[in-house]
């Protein structure tokens, strides 16, 4: 009997990557990607890609795909209500469990799989503690293709968005940033690979900066908290992808 599991679906790299393992095991059955949308952009929380893009992804894998819409700043309680809600309706269908291409981010790691176990849910990890200089070599070694669509300027500047990923990017990286952008670094959107029936085509739009306000109560509780206390200090680069 196949485990049933949805795939918890960031349109990047890393999701990408995951993914084309999950496939390559056969004890898996995925019964859908799972993305979350900011409703008020219409567009891929913090990845910042259009719901179009998102929909020409998950038809040229060959999978469902569940759109889960949040609020551009959800709090705690209202992100885990939905996420609640998202997960019922995926139990009753026999979901047992939940996929997630995170790879060492142990806090993160351990908020999902509590959050899954309150509801009997079980949590996979393909690319766990695999070093992340493997997986982006593996990952261009299978022929995948992904483009960098936001940046942190704390740990990027704007010539970084917008870059496909390659030798060069790589080593055009600073030292202190994760090759994988693990740490929020910076965000993909992969456009072709193995697990593609066909490519998705794209036209570099415009590049804009947005930074984000601080939460005017002392402790936000909102579920894009973080416990940096320069995290709002800094904004982001994102580039928009036109679908063709």
């Amino acid at each position: 009997m196949k485990k049933k599991a949805i795939f918890n679906w960031s349109s990047g790299k890393d999701s990408a990557l995951a993914l084309y393992k999950t496939l390559q095991n056969s004890e898996i059955e995925i019964v859908s990607l799972l993305t979350s949308v900011n409703k008020k952009y219409n567009r891929i929380s913090m990845h910042g890609v259009r719901t179009e893009l998102l929909e020409q992804q998950a038809e040229s894998i060959g999978s469902p795909l569940h759109i889960m819409e949040i609020p551009e700043m959800p709090s705690m309680e209202d992100y885990e209500e939905v996420m609640r809600e998202t997960l019922t309706k995926f139990k009753e269908k026999g979901v047992t469990h939940s996929i997630f291409g995170d790879i060492f981010l142990e806090d993160l790691r351990k908020y999902r799989e509590e959050k899954l176990a309150e509801m009997q849910l079980e949590a996979i990890f393909p690319l766990w503690k695999i070093p992340t200089k493997d997986l982006i070599q593996e990952f261009l070694d299978l022929g995948f293709k992904t483009i960098v669509v936001c940046v942190n300027e704390k740990n990027l500047d704007k010539s970084f968005v917008g870059r496909i990923i390659d030798a060069q990017f790589i080593a055009d990286l600073p030292a202190d940033v994760d090759v994988c952008g693990e740490n929020g670094e910076f965000h993909t959107f992969t456009f072709d690979g193995p697990i593609f029936k066909k490519p998705i085509e794209f036209e570099i739009g415009e590049i804009v900066y947005r930074k984000y306000e601080k939460p005017k109560q002392e402790s936000s509780n909102t579920a894009c908290d973080t416990s940096s206390s320069d995290a709002f200090d800094f904004g982001f680069w994102y580039c928009d992808l036109i679908p063709k």
